[in-house]
């Protein structure tokens, strides 16, 4: 029997001791055990004790190798599965074409794609120009796909000496000769702007840390970007002159619950500077043309009123919330834009969310959602004729692609279901058609023909229909024995996407039903159904995911003994406080970078997105919002019970969701569970809120967590 050495460790004068000696009973190592060292906050004139506060000491040597010996317990538990891990991710990467190349795009004389070679972690960014007189449909290797590439952007060879790499901003001037570019090698999602001249190859001087968003003026030499305080908030906006050894500060967001963003009208004619928070927004325009010209105001910003810009002639055309909460379009003049002018060209539906809307030279499209569901309505500005575009399937995604040529005939938009892999087309407004460019190609003989897909409703608590989106193999038993795996989100008014994954064919075709639950909290029905599901009634959120499990049961697609339920960030909230509230209903628990601190972290204006999030979560110096807070927090609820099997997942430099909340998580639950189920907690020492950023790295995460849900019932190849 394998022996553990015993490690100990000071922290703070107090001995932590990290691995217990071998267990007499099991070949299995004990799990570490950190120390407690109480840490009293009042609030309201309630004591709180935190035995854990200590692990937020990140560059403390004693908190690395804590976190250190739990991904060595965690390897010891998994070492039966690493045969199974090994065939999970062979079989998933042989799924993948990796040697691939997206749909390229047409911008200002040069088609644009990305590609992908075997053996690297990375794209590489490309383009060729169009020929002359030559339109070519790219989609099918004609036309300028004869050109000679040009390679704009290498990942790979930005990547080498780093163990992440992430790109941001890729924003290339009007004339195509520079491209700025922004990067992140840490994980933590602070991205540093680079100006690379494409026509030599070589970087200019021009660089910028901590930048958000980035859009070129229209004379190919003048950048405007906003960067990032040290809470992680947008709140600055700078014009930088290529060369010049200063950037003139124009704009400074004091309102803590507010970020600035800067883009550009796909007219090319103005740029936009919208300044939002979760319930309200302003927007500032400038000629794109004159960018030392003054920044001007559409309309002041008003508690609840959130509104967004785009152009077309000599109109601005404004999605804004005034008049209902699920948005409506109105109009006003370029030369006077306030509120006072808007003429109202599509009225606010109940039933139908308006999420946003996207202006090209002859035609216009609204990007809607009806029923849970994502639509597209494409108008000609020409002859007034709209038509929806049909899709066949009754759970799917759809969302518009890339699209950066303004006087163009097409819409280009990206399809896919639990089924069908992620498609792309172009709808020809003339011909009132859809065309496929592109899908996904998934290796190995995959037949969309033996899965099922599914939509329906659970009923909550209070009588709310609650979507639900199913996958499964045809020929399933209904009879309960199928093990399910129950996904949710449930926040910030985020549908969840009802997407393909070659990924998740290791499950199902190992008998697993896949189940996406459409929660309030979410959008998946539109703006009411996010209010529903935040703030004070953010426990709905809870209650639908668990009536969503019981339908599951009560249906015979699963038994809760055959029930694993997994979410990720505020997901991860969803599926710590419904494992405090219903232990029994589940098997296991899959949480990934999960938000489970949820009245420390709320109680900290310090931490990135605290003060913006007052309006999502609440704020806990507010009594009535502590309160709530504080009778569902999944670490605050944490009682002395039997909890299901559990692997927590997160990343050393998240941004979003810091890695102490699941490592304190983790340590209080160890102390406070009753039966010896598996609680296993795994950090990523160099990624971020997304994980591993290399393909390969991380597609052997998803066979890490795959594994651990396929142990859970014995199933090992």
């Amino acid at each position: 029997m394998p022996k553990w050495v015993l490690l100990t460790v000071f922290l703070s004068g107090a001995l932590m001791s990290v691995l217990n000696a071998a267990d007499t009973d099991s070949s299995t190592p004990a799990p570490p055990v950190a120390r407690k060292i109480p840490r009293e906050t009042v609030l309201h004139g309630e004591t709180l004790v935190d035995d854990y506060c200590w692990l937020r000491e990140k560059t403390h040597p004693e908190v690395v190798a804590y976190l250190e010996a739990e991904n060595a317990y965690t390897a010891a538990v998994m070492k039966p599965t690493a045969a199974l891990q090994e065939s999970l991710y062979k079989e998933m990467l042989g799924r993948i074409k990796q040697t691939n190349l997206s749909v390229p795009y047409r911008q200002d004389g040069y088609f644009y794609y990305s590609r992908t070679e075997e053996g690297k972690q990375y794209p590489i960014y490309c383009r060729k120009p169009v020929l002359s007189g030559a339109e070519g449909n790219v989609a099918e290797g004609k036309g300028s796909l004869e050109a000679v590439e040009e390679v704009t952007l290498d990942l790979n060879e930005l990547a080498a000496g780093h163990t992440f790499m992430a790109l941001g901003v890729y924003a290339v001037s009007d004339d195509g000769k520079l491209l700025a570019y922004s990067t992140d090698s840490t994980g933590f999602r602070q991205y540093t702007l680079f100006v690379k001249d494409l026509v030599t190859g070589r970087l200019l001087p021009d660089r910028t840390e901590k930048v958000v968003t980035v859009t070129w003026a229209g004379d190919n030499k003048t950048l405007f970007y906003t960067v990032e305080d040290s809470a992680k908030r947008s709140y600055r906006l700078y014009r930088h002159s290529l060369g010049a050894s200063s950037a003139p500060l124009l704009y400074e967001e004091k309102d803590e619950r507010f970020r600035v963003y800067v883009g550009r009208s796909l007219s090319k004619a103005y740029l936009f500077l919208t300044s939002a928070s979760h319930t309200a927004s302003e927007v500032r325009y400038l000629p794109a043309d004159q960018p030392e010209s003054e920044w001007m105001l559409v309309a002041g910003r008003e508690p609840e009123h959130e509104y967004d810009l785009d152009h077309h002639g000599d109109r601005f055309y404004i999605r804004t919330n005034s008049g209902g909460r699920n948005f409506r379009l109105v109009a006003a003049p370029v030369a006077a834009p306030g509120r006072e002018n808007w003429e109202e060209i599509i009225p606010h539906r109940k039933d139908v969310m308006l999420e946003g809307v996207m202006f090209f030279a002859r035609h216009y499209v609204l990007f809607e959602r009806e029923s849970g569901l994502p639509q597209f309505t494409i108008t000609d500005i020409r002859s007034g004729k709209s038509q929806r575009i049909e899709f066949p399937e009754p759970a799917y995604a759809a969302v518009a692609s890339t699209n950066r040529e303004f006087d163009t005939n097409a819409f280009r938009y990206s399809y896919q279901s639990l089924v069908t892999p992620s498609s792309v087309f172009d709808f020809d407004i003339e011909k009132r058609e859809s065309k496929l460019l592109k899908q996904t190609e998934i290796l190995g003989g995959y037949d969309a023909s033996r899965y099922q897909s599914e939509r329906l409703h659970a009923t909550a608590p209070d009588g709310t229909p609650v979507p639900v989106s199913l996958i499964y193999r045809k020929g399933l038993k209904r009879d309960g024995s199928a093990p399910l795996l129950l996904t949710g989100y449930g926040s910030y008014g985020f549908p969840l996407p009802v997407t393909f994954s070659s990924n998740r064919l290791s499950l199902l075709d190992r008998g697993f039903v896949i189940a996406l639950a459409h929660v309030r909290g979410g959008g998946e029905m539109g703006k009411p159904w996010h209010d529903q599901g935040r703030m004070m009634n953010k426990k709905n959120t809870f209650t639908d995911f668990i009536a969503v499990a019981e339908h599951l049961i009560a249906q015979k697609f699963t038994a809760s003994d055959r029930l694993i339920i997994q979410g990720g960030s505020a997901g991860g909230l969803l599926v710590g406080a419904v494992t405090n509230l219903r232990p029994e209903l589940f098997k296991a628990v899959v949480a990934l970078v999960p938000f489970v601190d949820v009245i420390n972290s709320m109680s900290d204006a310090s931490l990135p997105l605290t003060v913006g999030e007052f309006e999502e979560w609440g704020n806990p110096k507010n009594k009535p919002e502590y309160d709530y807070i504080k009778s569902y927090c999944p670490y605050t609820n944490l009682a002395r019970k039997a909890y299901p099997n559990m692997l927590v997942r997160t990343s050393f430099h998240d941004s979003q969701v810091m890695y102490w909340e699941p490592a304190k998580y983790v340590a209080k639950l160890r102390a406070l569970q009753t039966e010896r189920n598996v609680l296993l907690f795994k950090t990523n020492l160099a990624a971020g809120h997304g994980g591993a950023s290399g393909r390969y790295d991380l597609l052997r995460e998803v066979a890490f967590d795959y594994a651990f849900m396929l142990s859970q019932f014995g199933i090992t190849k």
